[in-house]
């Protein structure tokens, strides 16, 4: 977008004051920042008195079609860095206690055992590390029972603990003669 011709902020002052419904649509979100930045570069924002800023957070968010507060958070990310651009989206994600090969070997010992109640296979494990000193159940031993029904409904539980069993029949008596 080519806004040269408001370069300073008496222009700047006449366009807000005189349009109400232009608008500056980028095709990215990328080039809509970098409008912004270039803009506030332009008008060195950063040395501008109180009423002045203000003014160029209004052209911003009338030129981008953004909120106010959307445009003063993008203003303040180029108080921070200098820069205006999107941050990358982070996703909280919590630490790992059990890992696959657990989850397999809670399905071995389900599948050896007939998928026992949750505190009877708990307690199978916690034998399995405590008397039978088998390394590999020491994370499965202080499972608790409801965390042992989460790993369960896991979709690598049931992938490898997967038992089907055939319809059994009703015999239905058609045709027999009886007293009802």
């Amino acid at each position: 977008m080519d806004d040269s011709e408001a370069g300073s902020l008496v222009q700047i002052r006449a366009f807000l004051a005189g349009s109400s419904e232009v608008r500056f649509a980028g095709e990215r979100r990328e080039e809509v920042y970098e409008w912004v930045q270039q803009t506030l570069v332009r008008q060195q924002y950063a040395s501008l008195k109180r009423p002045d800023k203000g003014l160029v957070r209004r052209y911003v968010a009338r030129m981008t079609g953004l909120s106010r507060a959307q445009a003063t958070r993008l203003i303040m990310a180029y108080r921070e860095t200098g820069r205006v651009k999107a941050t990358a989206y982070q996703r909280t994600k919590f630490a790992t206690h059990y890992t696959a090969a657990d989850v397999a070997l809670l399905a071995y010992v389900d599948k050896a055992h007939g998928n026992l109640s949750g505190p009877a296979t708990r307690r199978i494990l916690e034998r399995e590390y405590s008397e039978y000193s088998q390394a590999a159940y020491l994370r499965l031993a202080g499972i608790s029972v409801a965390h042992l029904y989460r790993l369960r409904n896991s979709a690598a539980y049931r992938k490898r603990n997967a038992s089907y069993q055939p319809t059994r029949p009703t015999p239905i008596p058609i045709g027999e003669r009886r007293k009802p």
